[in-house]
């Protein structure tokens, strides 16, 4: 017979796994949102978009929870300062990649992050390189060789794909990075604090980029630019309570399902076909990323 506990628990876990799988579902979206206007707005400026639109959700959120203002206050602002400038360097790489690779490509190169954290968790907080660990770090490097050896090894060098993955290697650096960070800060900051340091840190990184020329949008790039923070914006808000629901070793499989969406999407709405070196890469950097997170345990 079920108990109630039992039943609550697992009610708990259900609306956990719902919530992980609308965030992915909306993180894909974003990513939709930003390759659309990739060829037509700066980077900054999209950087912009996306950071001022994600404060409007984040705000709400946090004023619901009662965070707002009062839980933003911090004794820490420099580990906030650079948590959100690794954070704001790896948007500004994500989104360099992802407007010249396929999404499911620069979504697949993403899962380095787990990897590359294994590697700085060596490095920066002296923890042990265990077996587990240095399998993971060696199936995430193999799966990268697999994704870029055709373009490597072509008569005729593809810069734009090259300079792609190049930033997507980028992107997981700079997040595991970040991830680091957060790890010190979570002992005394509040998770609402840390997200909106991070959203407001990468506004102003994108304002920077102003002299370099940002467009008046056109009308078809407008709303994209708009959803692409709201989407992000509500992804992170939905992956908060998601963790908050249920322990990340259930839901980490339901993270995988973004790669599903976003080859559907460059299949069905770019016309993109998914080529051999993604699906031999696909196992490798997966599992590099499972194992080198289960190392850390």
């Amino acid at each position: 017979m079920t108990t109630p506990d039992v039943l609550t628990q697992l009610n708990q876990n259900r609306r956990g796994i719902q919530l992980r799988i609308l965030s992915g579902f909306l993180f894909t979206a974003m990513g939709l949102c930003i390759k659309l206007t990739s060829d037509t707005i700066p980077l900054g400026q999209i950087v912009f978009f996306r950071s001022a639109f994600a404060l409007i959700p984040l705000v709400i959120f946090l004023f619901l929870l009662g965070h707002f203002p009062r839980g933003l206050y911090t004794k820490r602002p420099l580990g906030h300062l650079a948590r959100s400038s690794l954070g704001a360097a790896a948007m500004f790489a994500s989104f360099a990649s992802i407007a010249r690779l396929p999404l499911a490509e620069a979504t697949l190169i993403g899962y380095l992050a787990p990897i590359m954290m294994a590697v700085l968790a060596v490095l920066v907080l002296k923890e042990q390189l265990n077996a587990r660990r240095l399998i993971g770090i060696g199936l995430g490097m193999l799966g990268v060789l697999v994704l870029t050896l055709p373009e490597i090894s072509a008569p005729e060098l593809n810069a734009t794909r090259l300079a792609g993955y190049g930033f997507g290697i980028l992107m997981g650096i700079f997040t595991a990075a970040a991830l680091i960070q957060v790890r010190r800060l979570t002992a005394t900051e509040s998770p609402g604090a840390i997200a909106f340091y991070f959203v407001l840190v990468s506004m102003l990184a994108a304002l920077l980029t102003l002299p370099a020329g940002w467009v008046a949008p056109a009308p078809s790039d407008l709303l994209p630019l708009i959803l692409a923070g709201l989407f992000g914006g509500c992804a992170h808000i939905a992956m908060t309570l998601a963790f908050k629901y249920a322990e990340a070793s259930l839901l980490a499989p339901f993270e995988y399902l973004t790669l599903i969406w976003a080859g559907m999407i460059d299949v069905l709405w770019f016309g993109t076909g998914l080529g051999l070196a993604f699906f031999l890469a696909l196992p490798l950097v997966l599992a590099g990323a499972a194992v080198a997170s289960s190392g850390r345990r």
